[in-house]
């Protein structure tokens, strides 16, 4: 059985280049988990490890019916509740999130429901239930790779900034992230993080 791996299958979706570009995301199914508060914080990691716990549910569901998988990248949507200040200056503790992993289009809304009740049976994570099958709009958007810590993206958000102005866009929506590297075991200095803001 060949095992469908959707950083190949969507290699566009999972790959930026050092400098600003210009792209269209398409629409795509996901589990997400929406949560708020310090990325470095227990909360965080709970709802990281409720995610991929359905995820892997999903997956060996589809395993057994034939139709194997890859699970796919973190990524993750960040904004703050108040729009008019800088993001970079709120505290961590208010940040709001939603963490998503993207599922291939043949997964259904039942399976996703027995994943859940299969997960609660094995798991003592609270968060399973707060888990969600949704599809996530695409649209155009403005990405960068930054390689290194998380603590240096602001260089990188500025290049993202100056893009938009030079070519008069307007940010749209919430700052997204995919996460190439694990982070949990990862080096800072070796991370990959495609970042990404919709535009229009």
């Amino acid at each position: 059985m060949e095992k469908l791996d959707l950083t190949k299958a969507y290699k566009s979706y999972y790959t930026a280049g050092k400098a600003v570009e210009l792209v269209n995301i398409e629409d795509a199914l996901f589990l997400a988990i929406t949560g708020k508060g310090d990325p470095d914080g227990p909360n965080f990691a709970r709802d990281i490890t409720a995610l991929y716990t359905i995820a892997y549910a999903i997956k060996f569901l589809n395993k057994a019916a034939g139709q194997d998988f890859v699970v796919s990248k973190l990524e993750g949507y960040w904004w703050v509740d108040d729009s008019a200040t800088d993001p970079l200056q709120v505290p961590r503790h208010l940040w709001n999130y939603e963490l998503v992993l993207r599922l291939p289009d043949y997964v259904t809304h039942q399976q996703f429901i027995q994943a859940v009740t299969t997960a609660e049976k094995k798991k003592n994570n609270p968060r399973l239930r707060a888990v969600d099958l949704k599809t996530i709009e695409g649209g155009m958007a403005v990405q960068i790779m930054h390689n290194g810590p998380f603590s240096e993206e602001p260089a990188s958000l500025e290049q993202l900034d100056a893009f938009m102005r030079s070519r008069h866009l307007k940010f749209h929506g919430r700052h997204h992230e995919i996460y190439l590297s694990d982070f949990r075991k990862t080096a800072p200095a070796k991370l990959k993080t495609i970042l990404r803001h919709s535009v229009r």
